[in-house]
């Protein structure tokens, strides 16, 4: 595996859930596999599951690991091509990606969306110079439109808290005071329509996800009902896909509060976990009775961060 971004990149997903299971029964089986071999992270934004799970998972592999964050100890990079570079940006980063990329084996990458120009977002301009000039396996860390770690994360949980063979998945918007990402929404969808799980999309009116990731999932727009008999409830944030209104990518068109998932909203459920990924704004996303229930699932789902991720590198390792 030299790209690990989406779900099918992974390709047997139960052979994948089967690897998982086993590396947590013994997370460090395969140190040697990483001896003397060299993980860089670098953070284009803030972090804290995934910069922490991420180094655990190389050590765990017995490899070295570089933190670079780009904006604190580099030089500002500049990342168009053709740009007059008279400003405070004194690098390129057609010239640091190779230059990092000197120094290791594999590269992880976090970079958001700037929310500037959907297409730039979605066509993952950043992520994808790495993966052409680096010459080294490259794995998503969070992209302007992807979270593959957290969704095989969020996946390993579902598989072993699940009460039934197929259970009800809902992921549900929630309100938030700012603009924030599809990534995690992207992928949790595009993950669920990979897994043998009933799921469900519920969110209000022109929120609706991208159809690459959406895929043929269920949306409803009547949260409640959409709640009914649900095994397991997502609760995410989001900003406009601006998918039948581009002008209105990442605007935050709703801030209604009825949608913070609370007891009246888990009480239809089918007594359901509740997840999320963390960081969450309490009493907007989900009020404190909720997320302290013991039905909150978020730590379980944040421990297996470490777990997706030493399968995700043990997986690059063996390719080298």
């Amino acid at each position: 595996m030299n790209v690990f971004q989406h779900v099918e990149d992974l390709g047997d997903l139960k052979a994948a859930l089967q690897e998982a299971f086993e590396i947590k029964k013994d997370r460090y089986r395969y140190q040697e596999l990483g001896r003397n071999k060299t993980a860089l992270l670098i953070f284009f934004n803030n972090s804290l599951r995934t910069r922490l799970s991420t180094q655990k998972a190389a050590m765990n592999l017995g490899m070295n690991v570089i933190v670079l964050d780009v904006n604190q100890g580099a030089w500002k990079l500049e990342t168009e091509r053709g740009v007059v570079m008279d400003g405070d940006k004194s690098e390129h980063l057609l010239e640091a990606i190779p230059v990092m990329a000197c120094y290791c084996d594999l590269i992880g990458v976090r970079s958001f969306a700037r929310f500037e120009n959907r297409a730039d977002d979605y066509e993952e301009k950043i992520l994808n110079q790495f993966i052409r000039y680096s010459g080294k396996p490259v794995f998503f860390m969070e992209s302007a439109t992807v979270h593959p770690l957290q969704s095989f994360a969020d996946l390993i949980t579902i598989e072993e808290y699940k009460r039934t063979q197929r259970p009800k998945v809902v992921l549900t918007w929630a309100p938030h005071p700012k603009a924030l990402p599809q990534a995690v929404p992207n992928s949790f969808a595009e993950w669920m329509n990979a897994a043998d799980v009933d799921f469900v999309i519920t969110h209000p009116e022109g929120y609706e996800l991208d159809p690459m990731f959406a895929g043929n999932a269920r949306v409803e727009y009547d949260q409640l009902k959409a709640f009914e008999g649900a095994d397991f409830i997502y609760a995410k944030n989001w900003s406009c896909p601006g998918v039948t209104r581009p002008e209105d990518y990442g605007k935050v068109l709703c801030k209604d509060m009825s949608w913070t998932v609370d007891a009246r909203h888990m009480a239809v459920t089918n007594n359901a976990f509740f997840m999320h990924c963390l960081p969450v704004r309490r009493n907007m996303i989900v009020t404190d009775d909720v997320i302290e229930a013991p039905t909150s699932l978020v730590i379980p789902e944040a421990a297996n961060r470490e777990i997706s991720a030493t399968v995700v590198l043990k997986r690059m390792l063996e390719t080298l």
